[in-house]
């Protein structure tokens, strides 16, 4: 049974950030935006039963709630933590070796290595993450998570400093949201 650690505020305020001692995940980031979403998931399920909880992502050893705006945190976080006390911490996994990923975009290699450092750290401090969705031809597609998916700093300021760093590599390429 995972204890909770922290409880931080995040930059998007209908999110809060679980931090716990004990481990939920390893490695895998899981995304939920709906009870039919985490359908087979019992943590996020459960969260999903606590009217106004709108999103559930979690890796390693935090989640993110995000409510719809309706609730008073402090009663919401009093409800959030009993399902996490409650879930069982993630066995370590077998070692598993990664496939390698054939004929990429050197562009796209190059920018996946600039954000895996300079941007998702960060963005998982503040209880989100994002990933490449792809690249056709100068546009980037990234998918926002947790509480960057429907912060306003994540789809304003962040995806323009993410623009920007991108462009040191391809200065034509444009970032999106999807």
């Amino acid at each position: 049974m995972p204890k909770i650690a922290e409880i931080e505020d995040t930059p998007n305020p209908n999110a809060v950030k679980f931090v716990l001692k004990d481990r939920i995940a390893w490695g895998a980031a899981k995304s939920y935006a709906s009870r039919e979403e985490a359908a087979g998931d019992e943590l996020a399920s459960r969260l999903f039963d606590i009217p106004h909880v709108s999103n559930v992502f979690y890796m390693d050893n935090w989640i993110t709630v995000t409510q719809d705006g309706e609730a008073d945190w402090p009663d919401l976080v009093r409800k959030i933590a009993q399902p996490i006390r409650e879930a069982k911490a993630a066995e370590m996994p077998a070692r598993a070796e990664s496939a390698p990923i054939d004929n990429e975009d050197p562009r796209l290699f190059a920018i996946r290595n600039l954000l895996d450092e300079q941007i998702r750290p960060a963005l998982m401090g503040d209880g989100g993450d994002l990933q490449i969705v792809g690249l056709e031809g100068n546009v980037l597609a990234i998918r926002y998570y947790g509480a960057c998916g429907s912060c306003p700093t994540s789809l304003a300021g962040t995806l323009s400093a993410i623009g920007n760093l991108v462009r040191t590599i391809e200065p034509e390429i444009e970032v999106v949201a999807v």
